[in-house]
């Protein structure tokens, strides 16, 4: 019998071919992934079975398939060697520098809430790599269309993905003009919106139209609203609520340039509500990864360095 060092030492560069082959159940893909020939996979995988004294693979001329043990010893050695792998692509990285895409998909409030400073901050630490963002409301499978993280609210989030906090809790607003006001005295209560003209939004998705949502004493309430114009896009309501057209309901930081300016004023603070904020998110499979372990890493001392400075924005009337 060889000594047991000889033989580990062996297995060990024998393993990753063993591994490739039964996860991919073909001699001849395993040998295209690793850029071996099909033969030397082949002869990899018997020398293995031979210094371990155990049949790993059942073949046939036209199928590969694990005995119980080789299921075993996959159930075992993947999950190592996968780490492993991805240590000596750390560790390469951190050498070169990162390069390469990094693809996200995102909702349209992110592009004004908490992204751009985001991508800014990650292209000045990382200027190799390019970072694609697909910008759209609907509901998107990142896994499925190959997005290597997308940005969603909590309640938006399936619960088998990774969050990273990306804003603060986020508030709403009812914003008008100084001159809409002038005509139209300020609403005092939520139900006196019926007598408003109210800019209503429907999302990208479709559906019926948003029903503006309010805090009365603790409670929920939503109030349906009509109007002179209906939009997917809250940057156009923010817009035409300047001009006098009527009221906007928003995040209150999209309207915050023409609340600073004086151009907007918001009503009904009292019944104002807040959601969780925007998350980064991703599967666990991919934590992993240096481009997104770094897009991570800048998301999450944003979001420290926003919670240590955050307050109610100036010029709230």
């Amino acid at each position: 019998m060889k000594p047991h060092l000889t033989i580990r030492g062996a297995a060990l560069a024998q393993l990753p071919i063993f591994v490739a082959v039964a996860e991919l159940r073909s001699f001849t893909a395993a040998a295209r992934r690793l850029g071996l020939s099909t033969s030397a996979a082949s002869q990899a995988v018997v020398r293995l079975e031979t210094e371990l004294g155990v049949t790993l693979l059942n073949r046939t001329t036209r199928s590969v398939n694990v005995t119980d043990a080789g299921a075993r010893l996959l159930d075992e050695v993947a999950p190592a060697l996968r780490v492993a792998s991805a240590a000596l692509a750390n560790a390469k990285t951190e050498r070169q520098g990162l390069s390469g895409s990094l693809r996200l998909n995102v909702p349209r409030i992110a592009c004004r809430v908490g992204l751009p400073s985001l991508l800014a901050e990650y292209a000045r630490r990382h200027p190799e790599v390019r970072v694609e963002v697909e910008v759209e409301d609907r509901q998107v499978d990142i896994v499925k269309e190959g997005f290597d993280a997308g940005i969603r609210a909590h309640a938006s989030i399936h619960k088998d993905m990774i969050e990273v906090r990306l804003t603060p809790p986020v508030h709403f607003a009812v914003v008008g003009s100084k001159r809409y006001f002038a005509r139209h005295p300020k609403p005092k209560h939520p139900r006196d919106l019926v007598h408003h003209a109210c800019l209503g939004w429907r999302s990208l998705a479709g559906g019926s139209e948003y029903r503006w949502e309010f805090s009365d004493k603790g409670r929920e309430l939503e109030v349906s609203v009509r109007g002179p114009l209906l939009s997917n896009d809250t940057e156009l309501l923010v817009a035409c609520a300047e001009r006098d057209l009527g009221l906007a309901f928003v995040v209150e930081s999209e309207a915050r340039r023409a609340l600073e300016a004086g151009a907007l004023e918001t009503a009904l603070d009292a019944y104002a509500t807040s959601v969780d904020g925007l998350f980064l998110y991703f599967p666990t499979s991919a934590r992993g990864e240096p481009k997104l372990r770094a897009f991570v890493e800048c998301a999450r001392e944003l979001s420290t360095k926003q919670k240590a400075t955050k307050g109610r924005m100036p010029g709230k009337r």
